[in-house]
């Protein structure tokens, strides 16, 4: 109550902000101040302003308020059971079909919660779980403050189409033979501080931002790209593309971890979503 008096500048508009009583907010706001033998607030003019005292209890007193909001939060989820929706973020680095194995399963368990998910690429799953716009993440960055699980070891292959320059050149491939030929590199999804990831180093580049369309680029013989293995596989199996025979390098390996926005608030559905993403690993 005295920290909404403060936030909205008096104990009338407190009262109808949180739907209490003007007199019962003024009645608790005093009996803190007697309790902590503090004045905690004074009135300059027709406004409430904390004191000095007042602004470092309240201030040491942030963490508790946070506290408690989170465990109504918790309350209310626990009281609806299963959820509405669940928001999933996925890297697009995630075989498409062992995702949709997963959902379909999800759906099986769950017909009425909605997913809503987004395939992102490099800090993007990051950026949307710090913002708190998704339930889960799986990607290759478990974001600061997060604890994550491994679901998925991802192998990536330098890759061209089979016509391309790079292979006529029969001989172990150098950084100087990529730096004269296109690279297809995929857009950090992020909308605010982009990272680049893997190696960069050719004159020329485009960028794209998803996986199939650099897949696309690269079998057309437009330029050569690292590929998750799961999304070239089958291009090698034919023979439209071929691995690049490079000196060090050819081959890379990335893991990929499930981060709960907030595993005790998490309800069933998303409980289950994440122990399915899990067991898809095995």
């Amino acid at each position: 109550m005295l920290q909404a008096v403060v936030e909205h500048g008096g104990f009338a508009q407190a009262a109808a902000a949180i739907h209490k009583s003007q007199s019962t907010i003024n009645h608790a706001v005093h009996k803190l101040q007697d309790q902590l033998g503090l004045p905690l607030l004074e009135v300059v003019g027709r406004k409430a302003q904390l004191t000095d005292a007042g602004a470092l209890m309240l201030r040491r007193a942030s963490q508790l308020l946070a506290q408690a909001a989170q465990l109504e939060e918790i309350a209310g989820s626990l009281a609806q059971g299963t959820e509405a929706e669940i928001s999933l973020a996925v890297d697009e680095l995630y075989p498409c079909q062992q995702l949709a194995a997963v959902l379909q399963t999800f759906s099986q368990a769950y017909p009425n919660t909605r997913v809503e998910l987004f395939e992102t690429v490099l800090s993007g799953g990051a950026e949307l779980l710090h913002a708190a716009e998704v339930d889960l993440l799986v990607a290759a960055e478990v974001p600061g403050g997060f604890l994550g699980e491994p679901v998925l070891r991802t192998e990536f292959v330098a890759v061209a189409a089979s016509a391309h320059a790079l292979h006529r050149l029969e001989r172990p491939l150098t950084l100087q033979d990529l730096q004269r030929e296109r690279q297809i590199v995929l857009r950090d999804s992020a909308l605010g501080r982009r990272a680049d990831a893997g190696w960069l180093g050719a004159e020329q580049r485009w960028t794209v931002s998803h996986v199939a369309t650099s897949v696309e680029m690269v079998s057309r013989g437009l330029g050569f790209a690292w590929l998750p293995l799961s999304r070239v596989s089958d291009g090698l199996a034919h023979g439209s593309l071929r691995e690049l025979r490079l000196e060090q390098g050819a081959r890379r390996h990335a893991t990929l971890y499930l981060t709960f926005a907030d595993r005790d608030q998490a309800g069933p559905a998303a409980c289950h979503l994440a122990e399915l993403f899990e067991q898809a690993r095995h």
